[in-house]
């Protein structure tokens, strides 16, 4: 657990770079090309049963992402 007494360890600039660029490039790999690799993937399900499918999904992965990128800011990670 995060003791509030205690000042929030500093990151550096480099490191703080590197780490939005991480983010950014997960994010778009997870978000952009998993829903696109699920529509394009399967050719025997009808075109808006695959959309059915890859909008809530995309939906419940970016708010796991944000989710797990306020988890890793409420530790001082990011």
């Amino acid at each position: 657990m995060v003791d509030d007494n205690e000042p929030a360890p500093n990151i550096g600039w480099i490191r703080a770079m590197v780490t939005a660029a991480v983010i950014v490039v997960v994010g778009i790999a997870i978000l952009v090309y998993g829903t696109n690799a699920i529509l394009t993937k399967f050719h025997s399900v009808a075109r808006s049963n695959l959309v059915g499918i890859a909008t809530p999904m995309f939906f419940v992965v970016l708010l796991a992402f944000a989710w797990a990128l306020r988890q890793l800011q409420r530790r001082n990670q990011i």
